[in-house]
């Protein structure tokens, strides 16, 4: 039977770097302490502020304090280390909010910039969200190889593209990540019907860490970090507090569900009607 430990942490970040790393340090301890060997964070989780916070803090990809100090954590806890999203330098002007994997020795696994861009009216004190004013969007998917099939990386917004998780199960994805800085209005609306929706459609587990509460910049964050099975059941879950949640994915029931119900062969879209 294969099956893999995951950790999720989920917090109420703010815009300093130092204060969010004590808190990260912190929880990985608590967690590779418990026997994980995957640990998740949520978007932002390093920055989580006003456009100049972002700008200010990046690091070109592969060098940088934050960097560095993400990989030694890794490598000091041997857990593979998935970091929701941090701000990468991709230009003097341009900035992508990017996740970053470590494996258990602080090598970068891959990294994933986010694709889709967060320009929206929320019915909150925020109001009006517009990610690509302060961030260049990628133009790529990305997975990490296992052991146990490969992990699937998107962050938060993505979560309304379906498109997105296909392509990734397709490319051999048995887990997706969702780090998010989903709001309170569209978390309390959307959040877990779209991560069940995903899991199911796609027959992948889904693993989901969310920011939460109120934060220093004044946006409102839902919380409810929670794992779904491919079977789209909810197996463990936060509330709007900070936490950690922890679950043994079995990958055995990937492979059950898959072929009791083997949708990915009755498609009649795309590659079928070419």
């Amino acid at each position: 039977m294969s099956k893999e430990r995951f950790g999720i942490i989920q917090m109420t970040s703010g815009p300093d770097p130092r204060e969010n790393f004590q808190f990260i340090k912190q929880k990985v301890a608590f967690l590779a302490a418990k026997g994980m060997t995957w640990i998740l964070t949520p978007e932002n989780a390093l920055v989580f502020g006003a456009r100049e916070d972002y700008h200010r803090h990046a690091e070109y990809l592969g060098n940088g304090e934050y960097q560095d100090k993400l990989a030694a954590l890794a490598k000091q806890y041997q857990v593979n280390l998935i970091v929701g999203s941090f701000p990468i330098r991709v230009s003097e002007e341009e900035v992508s909010t990017t996740t970053l994997v470590y494996d258990l020795n602080g090598q970068r696994m891959n990294h994933y910039d986010k694709l889709h861009m967060f320009d929206v009216d929320v019915n909150d004190s925020h109001k009006n969200y517009r990610e690509s004013e302060t961030f260049k969007a990628g133009t790529s998917i990305a997975m990490v190889p296992t052991d146990f099939g490969a992990i699937g990386l998107s962050i938060c917004y993505d979560l309304r593209f379906p498109h997105l998780y296909s392509a990734l199960r397709a490319q051999g994805a048995t887990v997706i990540v969702v780090p998010a800085a989903f709001t309170a209005v569209t978390g309390r609306a959307h959040w877990e019907v779209l991560l069940r929706a995903r899991a199911i459609e796609n027959q992948c587990w889904i693993i989901a860490a969310n920011q939460c509460g109120r934060h220093p910049c004044g946006r409102e964050t839902w919380g409810h970090s929670m794992v779904v099975s491919p079977w789209g059941e909810i197996q463990g879950q936060l509330g709007d507090q900070i936490g950690t949640i922890t679950a043994e994915l079995n990958f055995d029931v990937v492979e059950e569900v898959r072929q009791s119900m083997p949708v990915a062969k009755h498609i009649r879209f795309e590659q079928h009607l070419n």
